[in-house]
């Protein structure tokens, strides 16, 4: 029998604070980047309202269970996780279709406050601990 690679052995769910605080962090360093550049502070707003929205219906969503017994919890946070994608993304095409200055800054800043989120969950997932079997 094979051990299982890096990649395929089960992990543990990561915290999810560690991820926030990164995002929100680059979200709070930018801001006197856009202060001393002059740039606009409405697109550093749009994007910081869009990512904190973002981030509370994520975490409204991890409440529920998901797995085969919760089916129906399952699929609404499938939804869900797609629906607040779609709604950010909804968002930024609308501003940048009437501003095209501010929705190309506020989408290059929400891109990177979750890019930044991205990398440290995915860190935190593959250098966490291995999942105790059940």
């Amino acid at each position: 029998m094979q051990t299982p690679g890096v990649l395929m052995r089960p992990r543990a769910q990561p915290g999810r604070l560690a991820p926030f605080v990164a995002g929100g962090g680059l979200l709070l360093l930018a801001l006197p980047v856009f202060l001393i550049t002059g740039w606009s502070l409405k697109a550093w707003l749009l994007a910081a309202v869009l990512w904190a929205a973002s981030e509370g219906l994520g975490l409204l969503l991890g409440k529920l269970r998901l797995g085969m017994d919760s089916t129906a919890s399952s699929g609404v946070v499938a939804f869900g996780m797609m629906f607040r994608a779609i709604v950010v993304m909804i968002v930024l095409i609308a501003v940048a279709a009437s501003n095209g200055r501010l929705g190309l800054t506020a989408a290059l800043l929400y891109a990177a406050a979750y890019t930044m989120e991205l990398g440290v969950s995915l860190v935190s997932f593959f250098a966490g601990p291995d999942r105790q079997p059940q």
